[in-house]
């Protein structure tokens, strides 16, 4: 693979560099979304962004100085019954999650809210696209 490390393996390698909460926390966070769906594909993209896939971009794992961010590809619809989205309410599309060091996370509610979001890129997918029908007539 001419040296470069699979996303899993970059992923570790950031785990690792963090070295402190925020580690700690992507690592927690890592293991859930792979709790609440296995086939969940990692990746690694944007230069360095932690990235969890399953038939579209479920979510984010980004890392800041005072918080992790788990950012929801289409967070905004996704209904979150226990409040969990606390960033980027205000966009159409994506919803955030700021976990801060000291924060406890609701895993339960994190895990539903990952296989909703499974789901939704999944009956995304499955639905047909309309047919475009051909202008020529017949005759």
């Amino acid at each position: 693979m001419c040296g470069m490390a699979s996303a899993s393996e970059s992923i570790d390698g950031k785990i690792k560099e963090l070295g402190d909460w925020r580690g700690e926390t992507l690592a927690k966070v890592r293991g859930l979304i792979h709790q609440a769906d296995p086939e969940i594909v990692e990746e690694w993209k944007w230069m360095g962004t932690p990235v969890w896939s399953h038939g579209g971009i479920v979510c984010t794992g980004e890392t800041y100085k005072n918080v992790v961010k788990m950012t929801f590809a289409k967070g905004a619809a996704l209904k979150d019954p226990s409040g969990l989205f606390n960033s980027s309410l205000d966009g159409n599309v994506r919803r955030a999650i700021d976990i801060h060091e000291g924060d406890k996370i609701d895993e339960a509610a994190l895990q539903d809210l990952i296989r909703a979001a499974v789901a939704l890129n999944l009956s995304i997918k499955s639905k047909p696209k309309p047919r475009r029908t051909s202008s020529k007539k017949a005759g």
